[in-house]
């Protein structure tokens, strides 16, 4: 791993590891070791300097909520906005505990997405004509219902 001005660069020592750390982030050193045939140390060390410029974000438990019993329904809403306020509508969903992903898109149109959780229908409406709507810079609220989901997984590297 090189920094230079801020930025850094990972060689492929540090990409085995990350994606060893993405299968199962409880796995130890010595273990990641054994499987790479370097010392524990020597993983110990590029770990923790990945964590160090923020590389390693956070670790994480991935719950299969249907397995767990908790039934939440999940939309995708497209959120048309003012580009001067679009920013600060961002950054005000961010805070909500039901959403899940927040992203500005420029096509035709600076739109925001956001991935939102909630308990059923009821719960949505109240969200979206609660929360988003009344936010300054809001025009046009556009809502998706997931209804199937066939992957759903973050960034593998």
């Amino acid at each position: 791993m090189k920094a230079k001005n801020q930025l850094v660069s990972l060689d492929d020592l540090d990409r085995t590891i990350l994606r060893i750390l993405q299968e199962n982030a409880k796995q130890t050193y010595t273990e990641i070791g054994r499987r790479m045939k370097l010392a524990h140390s020597t993983i110990y060390d590029r770990i923790k300097k990945m964590e160090g410029y923020g590389i390693i974000k956070k670790y994480a438990v991935v719950i299969d909520l249907e397995k767990a019993g908790i039934k939440l329904l999940t939309a995708i809403v497209t959120i048309f906005t003012d580009p001067k306020e679009s920013d600060k509508v961002a950054k005000e969903l961010r805070k909500q505990r039901q959403v899940l992903e927040v992203f500005t898109s420029l096509s035709e149109e600076l739109v925001i997405i956001v991935k939102i959780a909630a308990e059923d229908q009821e719960d949505l409406h109240s969200f979206v004509s609660q929360i988003i709507a009344p936010l300054p810079g809001v025009l046009r609220i556009r809502t998706s219902i997931i209804t199937k989901k066939y992957k759903e997984e973050g960034f593998f590297i």
